[in-house]
């Protein structure tokens, strides 16, 4: 299937507008485009959102309950968000658009020999910006089965671009409303062995000479959302050798059900956990390809990744995502222009990996 204006896969020939696509779409049709390993997928438009909002006739509820917010007023926010959300949620879709992403997600399904669970992320045209982390503000919805399963979540994403927090980002960052819109990935879903996020700089110094990584068993969620203590791996840029290591207690792993076709958090047995979850052979390959991330977008780069364990070693490395660093860069701080390239200028999981050090120093992140 080739794109329209509503789809755009990964592996086609359009660029990755940033407006088109928002931060994490763009991200992934241009790693796909640049020949890193992205597992394959389409983005749903910000156009999709715009007509579907406009056929709704939403916008003006828009303007009106945003218009004076005070971020706050908790109860008010939350107020307007449930009344946002529950509008989106619930108001038909045009025909044309459904129509487009049914057509997508059969033509994605299509690429292999029987029916694989994807992923539905957000990816709104606010995330990424040069001065602002805005990801973590909306919906991940992982090992989805079905049209029906996966337009309903569709459909959810877009209403998390009202989320009290992200409504609240957006305030407390003088982000405007106006113009705003929201992307959504598909992708097939990674089987991960072990998953983590990885930045080519020290984010407790700037010191772009080395590349910092944590890694846990499973999928990536448990470590970017902090709920797991993963391991941490401090690698020199340019030898791609490892000068420190912590293992991480890393107490539990989301893994795949296949039984009940969903995910499962399990406990991690105390021989995994005393051991670090990826391999010196993996954890060069992951630094390589975070400075070929790098290279490529030519600033200090915060990338997702993942071992998919139905995949051979040695070709089983996926890219997630890969975002411009921006909590260390935006502090103003001075740091290192050595031959990684320039200064940064914009992250993400670096928040995951800046919360593990203080943990691992004994201090709270509270």
């Amino acid at each position: 299937m080739t794109s329209t204006p509503y789809i755009q896969f990964f592996d086609g020939a359009d660029e990755p507008r940033h407006d088109l696509l928002g931060g994490k779409c763009a991200s992934l049709v241009a790693l796909t485009q640049a020949g890193m390993p992205v597992p394959p997928g389409f983005a749903i438009t910000t156009a999709s959102y715009d007509a579907f909002i406009a056929a709704a006739g939403i916008q003006a509820d828009i303007h009106v309950l945003l218009a004076d917010l005070d971020a706050d007023d908790v109860a008010e926010v939350d107020r307007v968000s449930a009344q946002l959300r529950f509008e989106i949620e619930s108001r038909p879709v045009p025909a044309e658009v459904r129509a487009d992403f049914v057509a997508a997600y059969h033509a994605l399904q299509a690429r292999f020999s029987e029916p694989v669970p994807v992923a539905v992320r957000s990816s709104a045209t606010a995330e990424d910006l040069p001065d602002a982390s805005f990801a973590g503000q909306q919906d991940t919805y992982l090992w989805l089965n079905g049209i029906e399963d996966v337009t309903e979540h569709i459909r959810r994403c877009w209403a998390s671009l009202f989320t009290s927090r992200a409504i609240t980002y957006r305030l407390k960052n003088n982000i405007p409303n106006e113009g705003l819109s929201m992307a959504v990935a598909v992708q097939k879903m990674v089987n991960a062995r072990a998953a983590g996020v990885a930045i080519t700089m020290d984010p407790t110094t700037g010191d772009r000479s080395k590349i910092v990584m944590e890694a846990s068993y499973g999928l990536g969620e448990l470590v970017v959302s902090g709920l797991v203590t993963p391991d941490n791996i401090t690698v020199d840029k340019i030898m791609l050798m490892v000068v420190k290591r912590v293992i991480g207690d890393k107490h539990a792993e989301l893994v795949p059900d296949p039984a009940n076709r969903a995910l499962v958090e399990l406990e991690v047995s105390a021989a995994r956990r005393g051991v670090l979850s990826i391999s010196e052979t993996e954890i060069t390959a992951i630094a390589a390809i975070a400075k070929k991330a790098e290279k490529h977008f030519k600033c200090p780069q915060d990338i997702e990744w993942a071992l998919d364990g139905d995949l051979p070693d040695g070709q089983n490395l996926l890219l997630l995502q890969s975002r411009p660093e921006t909590v260390h860069s935006s502090s103003g701080s001075d740091t290192r222009t050595d031959a990684a390239g320039p200064a940064p200028t914009a992250g993400y999981g670096i928040e995951s990996i800046t919360r593990s050090l203080l943990v691992q120093a004994g201090k709270s992140t509270d």
